[in-house]
């Protein structure tokens, strides 16, 4: 009798997939792919659609908060959106401040070197895993370096540009909002970083940095404070964001990684 075939066929690269989390060298079952590649498939998609409709727990992110920052007050805000369904179907209403939190901002108006917002975003669940560790650890670094911090903002339905109004309200020469990102499949916990100087409304993406991808499969919560800090630093000593700071560590450093000196 002849050897019978396996029902799966390995690709030839299947060792490639240690080297990264993309949907590469799956495999075939005949025609199709193998069932636990499609159930894979089937999964990650659905932990991505949770992840958007996913509500903020407003309590535990400051409760967590509160514990890595210390002595520094924090507001509660909301944009003009009602709820998350609104939210995924207005995106300019997540761009604005209501009424409310905006006089709520002006009545606790405290001129700082930097103002950081911790906001929901398209992935709640990455704003409630990954959000005050990083403000914990930028809110150290910058104290280290003399700059100051305006009131923490806890930003309900919100959009990046969120942070102009937010960071003008507050008086701040700079405003960074930590925002869940649109989840990808397989990537349902990914924390962006917004960085501008100035905040104003008007401002556009051309004005921003931006650092993505931070979780710890993606980039590590202490690299990205390492760059958000550097980032920071240099806005405010040159007074610009946007396309003309860049990061240029790696040549002062001689490609040193990212944050090795700063949080060790």
């Amino acid at each position: 009798m002849s050897e019978a075939r396996p029902i799966v066929i390995a690709d030839s690269w299947a060792p490639l997939r240690s080297r990264t989390s993309a949907r590469i060298a799956l495999g075939r079952a005949g025609t199709s792919l193998p069932t636990k590649e499609v159930l894979g498939f089937a999964l990650d998609h659905a932990l991505a659609r949770d992840a958007v409709h996913a509500e903020l727990d407003v309590d535990r992110l400051e409760a967590d908060l509160t514990g890595v920052v210390k002595d520094v007050p924090i507001i509660r805000v909301k944009s003009r959106v009602a709820d998350r369904t609104m939210y995924l179907q207005r995106p300019d209403l997540g761009r604005q401040l209501d009424d409310a939190s905006r006089a709520r901002l002006m009545h606790a108006k405290q001129p700082g070197d930097v103002s950081i917002v911790l906001a929901d975003g398209l992935s709640a669940t990455a704003t409630q895993r990954h959000a005050a560790a990083l403000c914990g650890m930028l809110a150290a670094g910058l104290r280290e370096s003399r700059l100051s911090l305006a009131p923490l903002v806890i930003a309900r339905f919100a959009r990046v540009a969120l942070q102009d109004e937010i960071g003008q309200a507050l008086g701040a020469r700079c405003s960074v909002i930590l925002i869940g990102e649109r989840p990808g499949l397989g990537t349902p916990d990914s924390l962006g970083a917004y960085l501008v100087f100035n905040p104003k409304p008007g401002n556009t993406d051309a004005d921003r940095n931006c650092v993505s991808n931070i979780r710890p499969a993606g980039l590590p919560l202490e690299a990205a404070a390492a760059t958000l800090l550097h980032l920071l630093t240099q806005s405010l000593r040159l007074s610009l964001s946007g396309l003309g700071l860049k990061d240029d560590r790696a040549a002062v450093l001689g490609h040193q990684a990212p944050g090795h000196h700063l949080f060790r």
